[in-house]
């Protein structure tokens, strides 16, 4: 094999373990939480347990890709790595519930560098054609996490306690490092001046951990103090990053097809993400507790998501258009999104049963379609910074909808019974449509031409 091919195949390998173990990071623990709560005595805290690490992976995201702009991504994925190894170990020796909540955050930290790292990596050492083609490993790492992440937990834990969930990233960790640190490029010459922008940086930690905070702890998002108080503390700090930072280079924005695509992820990100939470209330309501039947539907939707991902790794060889493939996602994740909505108004299994196959498949569609996207538009020198867009998009998307859908709900009906859900996915759907609206176009020859990368 050529020394060069050798070195993209050992980089592809480390690649893709280390996004693994990072989705492995939010799976894994889940099914754990109840023994843990028992052992350190948490109580209603062992929510943090999983609140930490999403806030820490979502507002690391923009960080992490400009450093590996900076710095190269091998620095940048020997930096992830070894936080989420610091974090799993912090987390594995943890005597009460506020070291592991920290332990926890700091391997969200290296997760969402492992994540935004390897998009970057990946935009970086394939031309398009070898991107599409390789979506399909990139779809079985995503299949592993969701479908045998919780379950491996529950076993795991039973067999050699909850902190074993910790200690045996350790191992893939260092093999991940050897792969990466092999095979990944390191800093660009040109680059030796450049410097991350610190200030920019804290104020983007501090915007996005109070949004963060306010989607995903249910005391603070309720409550007369801290909602108003977090809510001004991340738009004026999002205020300030705006006017004065440089983390995020200006110029990645005068492309209006990276512009339109941030925006359409962000409303996608709202859609689906944002609804996941309350996939498994509408799920409960349409079987009416039938864990069995319930159990069916959730592994519909993961099916979905699977075969539209295969699908698209093959169909994509051939008609290679990443925009048509973004604006289908769109329209099949209003399908899926209107049919759960209706299904919950009107009643019928089958109907939810499609709704969740389509809505799933639109959420690994969209962000296959635009992630490939950004990635051929992408300078060398801004991929990174261009995929933390990206992910934090879809990320912090995916917050404000949980939040924002959830007080929809409350406010139209006063709960999440079948009304207050039905209100919940139809509005899902309308944003849904925002995005199909927002979703790139190549109006201009200048912008047909720039998109034939992707």
């Amino acid at each position: 094999m050529h020394a060069n091919q050798r070195s993209r195949s050992l980089a592809f390998a480390g690649l893709l373990l280390g996004m693994l173990l990072a989705q492995l990071d939010l799976t894994v623990v889940v099914t754990a939480l109840p023994m843990i709560g028992a052992e350190l005595d948490t109580g209603p805290a062992v929510a943090g347990i999983t609140a930490a690490s999403l806030l820490t992976a979502t507002v690391s995201t923009p960080i992490h890709g400009r450093f590996g702009d900076l710095y190269g991504r091998r620095a940048a994925f020997g930096l992830a790595v070894a936080l989420l190894a610091a974090g799993s170990t912090w987390c594995a020796v943890a005597g009460d519930i506020g070291s592991l909540i920290a332990g926890r955050a700091v391997q969200g930290a290296g997760a969402g560098g492992l994540i935004v790292g390897a998009m970057a990596a990946l935009g970086e050492l394939f031309s398009r054609q070898e991107l599409i083609r390789r979506q399909g490993w990139q779809v079985a790492v995503g299949a592993v996490a969701s479908l045998a992440g919780p379950p491996a937990g529950g076993l795991v834990a039973d067999a050699w306690g909850w902190r074993w969930l910790f200690w045996g990233n350790l191992p893939l960790c260092a093999v991940a490092l050897v792969l990466g640190l092999a095979g990944l490029p390191g800093r660009r010459p040109g680059d030796r001046g450049a410097r991350l922008d610190l200030r920019g940086s804290a104020l983007l930690v501090l915007a996005g951990a109070a949004a963060t905070a306010l989607g995903t702890v249910p005391e603070l998002a309720r409550s007369p103090l801290w909602t108003p108080l977090l809510a001004g503390l991340a738009v004026a700090a999002g205020f300030a990053f705006a006017r004065t930072q440089t983390l995020i280079p200006r110029r990645i924005f005068d492309d209006r097809v990276v512009v339109r695509s941030v925006l359409a992820t962000t409303l996608a990100g709202i859609a689906l993400y944002g609804t996941f939470t309350y996939v498994s209330l509408a799920i409960t309501l349409g079987v009416r507790g039938d864990p069995g039947a319930a159990g069916l539907l959730l592994l519909a939707m993961t099916g979905g998501s699977l075969l539209v991902s295969g699908g698209f790794a093959v169909l994509a060889r051939r008609w290679p258009r990443m925009l048509a493939w973004g604006r289908w996602g769109c329209v099949t994740g209003i399908s899926g999104l209107t049919l759960i909505a209706v299904s919950l108004h009107i009643g019928g299994v089958a109907l939810l049963a499609a709704g969740l196959v389509l809505t799933g498949g639109s959420f690994m569609l969209v962000v296959s379609a635009y992630t490939v996207l950004a990635q051929g538009r992408a300078a060398p020198a801004e991929m990174g910074a261009t995929m933390g867009v990206f992910t934090f998009a879809r990320q912090a998307g995916g917050v404000a909808g949980t939040t924002v859908l959830g007080w929809l709900a409350l406010l139209v009906t006063g709960g999440f019974g079948a009304a207050g859900l039905t209100v919940v996915f139809a509005a899902a759907a309308l944003a849904m449509v925002v995005a199909l609206a927002c979703s790139p176009r190549a109006v201009t020859t200048e912008e047909a031409v720039s998109s034939s990368r992707a």
